[in-house]
């Protein structure tokens, strides 16, 4: 917990920097084709630091992840034997992955849509939407709207209840770091035994 601690610290220090914005703009870009830690964190940071630019982080963080996504997709495209296949088993869902397959051929844009969204691990998802070379567009389109209504809650939620959860996230940090790791195991856990 101390070195989480640190590292929520350090992030909050920084959040406030000019250098805020493309740390921002790189780990939401990377964590969507495949960085393992969400952009969340940063974004919460961020919006708790200065709520006034909620609108502009929320917006950074979503066309990054949306463009992260597209690389993904082009990495699942173009060179899933070489580096997706070592994405996807580092995560462990080689089994997993004929089955997102099947999603994509039944449910195209609900299946990004939902792995946008939700907790499951997206940049499983924008690989295998190259691989399995789903609609393009669709995959954009799908990204955008799901990826951009994440952040923007996100943001709002902070924006809105700012030095509250601020005040509340110094107080239960320990919990909430559990809860936050909790929710993104639990989303490996839908796409492994789920799906």
């Amino acid at each position: 917990m101390k070195l989480i601690r640190s590292m929520y610290d350090w992030v909050l220090h920084w959040a406030a920097t000019p250098y805020a914005l493309p740390a921002l703009f790189f780990v939401s870009f990377v964590e969507s084709s495949f960085f393992p830690i969400p952009p969340d964190v940063l974004l919460i940071a961020m919006t708790v630091a200065v709520p006034a630019l909620w609108i502009r982080f929320s917006f950074f963080c979503s066309v990054a992840s949306v463009l992260g996504g597209m690389f993904g997709y082009f990495i699942g495209y173009q060179f899933m034997d070489l580096i997706g296949t070592r994405i996807v088993e580092f995560y462990h869902l080689q089994a997993k992955f004929e089955k997102i397959g099947a999603l994509y051929d039944e449910h195209q844009a609900w299946a990004v849509a939902a792995a946008g969204f939700t907790p499951l691990p997206y940049k499983i998802f924008t690989l295998a939407a190259g691989a399995f070379k789903i609609n393009f567009p669709t995959f954009v389109l799908a990204s955008a709207i799901s990826r951009s209504a994440r952040f923007f809650l996100v943001g709002f939620i902070i924006y809105k209840f700012g030095p509250p959860i601020k005040v509340l996230i110094e107080k239960y940090f320990n919990l909430f770091s559990i809860v936050f790791f909790i929710l993104l195991v639990a989303g490996f856990y839908l796409l492994k035994f789920v799906i």
